[in-house]
C-alpha cells in the first residue's frame, strides 16, 4: 500500500492563454497569431481515490488541464491546488506536490539519448513510491528490451514503456495522457487489466484520458468533460450514463415519445427512426414505448460524449 494519501485536485476559474506569435508565410509576408485561449474559465474538482475519465475533443483544453495538474505550466488567472485532502497546495514549483503527481504522455518522457534502463532509473529515484518488481513485471510483459535507446524501439514499445512509469510510479495522482497510442489491441488491453489491478491493491487517483472512450469506458468511475476550454460536465460515471437513452421503432411510435425532450441525435432508415435522447423515461413513459413496439436502450458514455460536444449543436 501506499504511504501518501490518494491526491485529489480542484480548478477554480482557471484561464490558460498562450502568448501571441509571429511566423512567415511562403510569400515572405510576416504574419501576427492572436494569443490562443486553451482553457477559460475551467472549474472542476476531482475525487481522490477514484479513475476518472477526462474527455474532450482535440483542442478542447484536456492536455491543458492536465498538465497544470503536473506542474507542467501555471494558470493565467485562477487558481489549481492538488493534494491529499485537506492539504492541498498550489503545485507549482511545489517539490512535495510533484513527487506525488506523474504525469505520462504519448511520448512516455523518455530520455532519448540514454538507453530505456537510464530513464527507469531516473524515475525511481524521482518517485518515493516505485515499485521495481512492477516495472520489471510489466516491461517484460510488453516485451521491452531497456538495453536499447528509445530511438531504436517502435512507437508502440514507447507508450509501453510510459505505461510502465505510470504505474509503477504509484504516485498518489496518476495521470496517463493518451498513453495508448501505438500500442496494438493486445497491448492496450494488457494495460487497462494491469492498470485496473495495480489501482485495487494500490489504491491512488488515476486521470485517463483517452479518445478510445468505448475501451475505457468501463474503467471510469468519474467523468470530466471539456469542451472548448470549459469543462461542460464532471460527474460520477454511472450518472453520465443515465444522461441519455435511444428509443427506436416507427416513426410515428418514435415521435409520440420525442415530444418535449432534448434530442442529441437522430437518424432515420427507411421507417424506423432511432433518436438519443437526453434524461430518462418514467416509468409510465417505458410502458408506453413497449406498448407500443418501440426499443428502449442503453447510451455508451462514448455517444453521450460525442453528441454532447458536437459542434454543430443537438439534432432539431
Amino acid at each position: 500500500m501506499t504511504s501518501t494519501a490518494p491526491f485529489g485536485a480542484r480548478l477554480d476559474d482557471v484561464v490558460v492563454r498562450f502568448g501571441a506569435s509571429r511566423r512567415m508565410l511562403a510569400n515572405g509576408t510576416l504574419v501576427k497569431d492572436e494569443a490562443g485561449t486553451a482553457l477559460d474559465g475551467a472549474s472542476v474538482e476531482i475525487r481522490p481515490g477514484t479513475i476518472t475519465g477526462v474527455l474532450g475533443r482535440n483542442g478542447a483544453g484536456k492536455t491543458t488541464m492536465l498538465s497544470l495538474l503536473a506542474a507542467f505550466t501555471r494558470p493565467t488567472s485562477g487558481t489549481v491546488v492538488v493534494g491529499p485532502e485537506g492539504a492541498q497546495e498550489d503545485p507549482w514549483e511545489n517539490s512535495w506536490i510533484t513527487s506525488g503527481t506523474q504525469l505520462v504522455r504519448e511520448s512516455g518522457d523518455l530520455m532519448t539519448d540514454e538507453k530505456v534502463s537510464a530513464s527507469l532509473t531516473y524515475y525511481a529515484d524521482m518517485r518515493p513510491e516505485w515499485s521495481a518488481e512492477t516495472a520489471e513485471r510489466l516491461l517484460d510483459l510488453f516485451e521491452v528490451d531497456v538495453r536499447k535507446k528509445p530511438s531504436a524501439l517502435s512507437r508502440g514499445k514507447r507508450s509501453a514503456i510510459g505505461a510502465t512509469l505510470g504505474l509503477a510510479a504509484r504516485a498518489p495522482l496518476t495521470i496517463f495522457d493518451e498513453v495508448y497510442l501505438g500500442m496494438d489491441a493486445p497491448t492496450r488491453y494488457a494495460f487497462y487489466d494491469e492498470l485496473l489491478a495495480d489501482y485495487a491493491a494500490h489504491p491512488r487517483t488515476i486521470l485517463l484520458s483517452s479518445h478510445l472512450v468505448e475501451e475505457v469506458e468501463r474503467l471510469f468511475e468519474d467523468v470530466i468533460v471539456i469542451d472548448s476550454g470549459r469543462v461542460l460536465l464532471a460527474e460520477p460515471a454511472d450518472e453520465m450514463r443515465a444522461r441519455g437513452f435511444s428509443l427506436t421503432g416507427s416513426k410515428d411510435a418514435v415521435e409520440r415519445l420525442v415530444a418535449g425532450r432534448r434530442v442529441l441525435h437522430r437518424q432515420q432508415l427507411g421507417t424506423t427512426v432511432q433518436v438519443t435522447l437526453e434524461g430518462s423515461l418514467a416509468d409510465d413513459e417505458l410502458a408506453a414505448a413497449r406498448t407500443a413496439g418501440v426499443e428502449v436502450g442503453a447510451v455508451p458514455v462514448q455517444d453521450l460524449f460525442v453528441r454532447l460536444t458536437d459542434p454543430r449543436g443537438v439534432a432539431s
